[in-house]
């Protein structure tokens, strides 16, 4: 008998069980790739700050640590170089910015922002900087298509791929079974599409559909750096670039746009006017949450399944330490952190759901 069945082959469901796997807690995954794209459409940027109030992100200064840890351990087990650390180019457009960056950074955010305030740099002479701009530390990104195509291979004895189907899921006092597979528990990493669970589709997320460009051209000299203005250019290696994103609460779904391809287009020229062409463009849907906090734990009436969810736009830095804490949760060595416990929505359950 397994301990888990993961149900779902994203972000969420490979760390999982690269956590399974070093914990030494057997499991099967289940689910088909092309049925929610948004952890493979994804930047997979990690930023400690949130710029709108110039603050750190929740939890940054555990999380942090905790991807570079996490995802430098699957480097090795995959044999791969998954995870760029760079730094975040931050323009300023009015002087009280830079004066209320210099504060912060002196002060409660001097462990991500740079002190120093820059001139624009004759390597990035193709971007549009009007003023000067400052430096976000410990960011960068992970190459999440990297990170699950390997996976893929590495525990292709473990994956079954296919459209999971819940009624052939049967609970049992003590275990549930799929098929002809028995566990112990399963755990359900769907994303947005969470809303066809009939056990967890009382959960309230509220996802937003983002799309992305890769572009080919512009020069922009950012190896080393992500451009934030707006929006992200992250450079891709090659003259090739990524450009994001953008948000869509009503049309959710993971075809590409029109309107979605208008905006994009119109953030590359706020940031360059140089000539360039279009590669792909590509569209996903990220499962945020009500209070943008991730929803994990047990089922209200059934203890054999759980939720991992809500992990929204900051995936790649939340899901390494979250992972483990459910992990830990499960092993009984502590408790989860009560921020993300799914016990929170408890109240909106109907038991006849």
């Amino acid at each position: 008998m397994k301990k888990f069945i993961i149900v779902g082959k994203g972000l969420a469901a490979h760390c999982l069980m690269h956590q399974f796997y070093r914990h030494n807690i057997n499991f099967v995954c289940i689910g088909e790739a092309s049925l929610s794209t948004s952890s493979k459409v994804a930047a997979g940027i990690w930023n400690p700050v949130v710029f709108k109030r110039m603050t750190a992100s929740w939890m940054a200064d555990v999380l942090v640590p905790s991807l570079e840890s996490f995802y430098s351990d699957c480097e090795k087990r995959l044999n791969t170089t998954l995870i760029h650390s760079r730094q975040l180019i931050k323009p300023f457009t009015e002087d009280q910015e830079k004066v209320l960056w210099q504060k912060k950074a002196a002060a409660g955010l001097n462990a991500f922002l740079d002190t120093n305030i820059y001139d624009p740099q004759s390597e990035h002479h193709a971007l549009i900087i009007k003023n000067q701009y400052g430096l976000v530390k410990q960011a960068g990104n992970l190459n999440i298509n990297a990170f699950i195509d390997a996976g893929e291979e590495y525990f292709k004895a473990n994956i079954i791929t296919e459209v999971f189907d819940y009624t052939s899921l049967s609970i049992h006092p003590n275990h549930v079974s799929y098929k002809n597979i028995e566990a112990e528990n399963i755990l359900f990493c769907e994303g947005y599409l969470v809303k066809n669970n009939p056990y967890f589709k009382w959960i309230p997320l509220v996802p937003a559909k983002g799309e992305t460009l890769i572009i080919r051209g512009l020069g922009l000299g950012l190896k080393d750096f992500i451009f934030n203005k707006d929006g992200f250019v992250m450079d891709l290696g090659n003259d090739h670039y990524k450009v994001g994103a953008t948000y869509e609460w009503k049309e959710l779904n993971d075809k590409t746009s029109t309107k979605g391809l208008k905006s994009l287009e119109d953030k590359i020229q706020r940031i360059s006017q140089a000539p360039y062409q279009i590669v792909k463009q590509e569209a996903g849907v990220r499962p945020s949450s009500l209070d943008r906090r991730p929803i994990i734990g047990k089922h209200p009436k059934y203890p054999h399944l759980h939720i991992f969810n809500g992990l929204g736009a900051k995936g790649v830095m939340l899901a390494p330490f979250f992972t483990e804490n459910f992990v830990h949760f499960y092993l009984q060595k502590t408790g989860l952190h009560p921020e993300v416990d799914v016990k929170r929505f408890y109240q909106l359950y109907e038991p006849s759901a």
